[in-house]
């Protein structure tokens, strides 16, 4: 008996421990770390245990700062009571059973009481992954072939607020350099007759944005719309010309006072390319419970529906289905669909910046995934 009593003294004095380092929120004696963020040496670590089937299992660790600036510092200070977020900055890394591995980074700032929105990421990968479609003949019998892909890359966007509306006008920028290379022989030659020892994608697009979402960690009402058209070509640094359009959104529609209905849709199409492209290049069903990179075409297009039950103050379940297709043709969209589903809970980590963390569970077919979040997931 005598061997458990540290045990119990620890037990009964982490309590105390978490209200010393600021991690309990005095209003609800819930854990919360909305006083450790708005430190400046604060941050939030994420785990990222990883479940993808296209690469296997694995983990890593990012670190999330929030850094309160002169417009997120009022809570309140925008027409119709949307709050401003802070800066937000994440870095970190992590690997999978495969050998896939990548570390990164990226920043997100506002200014001018949101008339300015600026977002950056880079990062460095090694990606071990299947490709089921590409412009060479090994892909046409619907078997996967195993690639690696690694190199660095990074992208910027940058908005600007029209007036005093909820529409953004602004610009983006993407760059990748890689070298991509398959475990089969006669493919990997082939891959190095077509694509080279290493090439490079580069790319600038138009971007424009609808927002009138409540909050940007984790939204209860409004919609938030995207519309972006990339142009890549060797003018601007890279190997390959094609064009990429992507229209995204997403609706918040608050059911009484305790559930939320989310609906979410997203289209892309591939257009004005070379014969010949990277295999990760082309646009592919990005659901949870579907493997990335497991369903791509020219042409892809999303549909998702989520609906969540919020539990307590702290706590939301979840439950979503989406479906997706893909196809060589716009014809075509639809005419072969892949259906995910599943489930999930959020707790409400730092209410002052309303961040919600959590985990989803998801199947498709005779797949099934654990994602770990911030935010809705979506």
């Amino acid at each position: 008996m005598k061997a458990s009593y540290p045990l119990v003294l620890l037990w009964l004095i982490q309590p105390l421990v978490a209200y010393a380092s600021g991690l309990i929120d005095e209003t609800d004696g819930m854990l919360d770390m909305s006083e450790n963020l708005s430190n400046s040496y604060g941050f939030l670590p994420v785990p990222v245990v990883i479940t993808e089937p296209a690469i296997g299992y694995g983990g890593g660790l990012f670190g999330l700062f929030l850094h309160d600036t002169a417009d997120s510092e009022s809570a309140k200070n925008r027409k119709g009571g949307k709050s401003i977020p802070p800066a937000v900055t994440a870095f970190g890394g992590g690997t999978t059973q495969n050998g896939t591995w990548f570390v990164g980074g990226g920043h997100r700032h506002t200014w001018n009481n949101d008339s300015i929105r600026y977002l950056a990421a880079v990062g460095y990968a090694d990606v071990n992954i299947d490709i089921y479609s590409g412009d060479i003949a090994a892909f046409e019998h619907g078997k996967g072939i195993s690639t690696q892909t690694k190199g660095y890359g990074g992208m910027q966007k940058l908005l600007f607020r029209v007036a005093d509306t909820p529409f953004f006008v602004g610009g983006s920028q993407f760059y990748a350099n890689m070298e991509v290379s398959a475990e089969n022989a006669i493919v990997n030659r082939v891959f190095k007759q077509v694509l080279g020892d290493k090439s490079a994608t580069s790319g600038v697009g138009l971007l424009m944005e609808y927002d009138t979402t409540d909050n940007f960690f984790y939204p209860h009402n409004g919609l938030s719309a995207t519309a972006e058209y990339q142009f890549y070509s060797s003018f601007l640094g890279g190997d390959y010309r094609y064009d990429m359009l992507t229209l995204d959104g997403k609706y918040f529609q608050p059911l009484g006072t305790e559930f939320t209905l989310v609906l979410a849709g997203n289209y892309q199409s591939l257009s004005n390319h070379e014969r010949h492209l990277p295999p990760m290049a082309r646009p592919y069903i990005k659901l949870r419970g579907i493997s990335q990179y497991r369903y791509q075409g020219d042409y892809v297009s999303t549909v998702q529906t989520q609906l969540e039950w919020q539990m307590t103050p702290r706590w939301v379940l979840q439950g979503f289905v989406g479906a997706g297709s893909a196809s060589k043709e716009a014809d075509d969209l639809f005419t072969q669909t892949e259906v995910a589903y599943g489930g999930g809970f959020r707790y409400l980590i730092a209410r002052k910046f309303g961040l919600h963390t959590g985990i989803d569970v998801a199947f498709s077919g005779s797949e099934q995934a654990v994602y770990f979040n911030v935010g809705a997931g979506l």
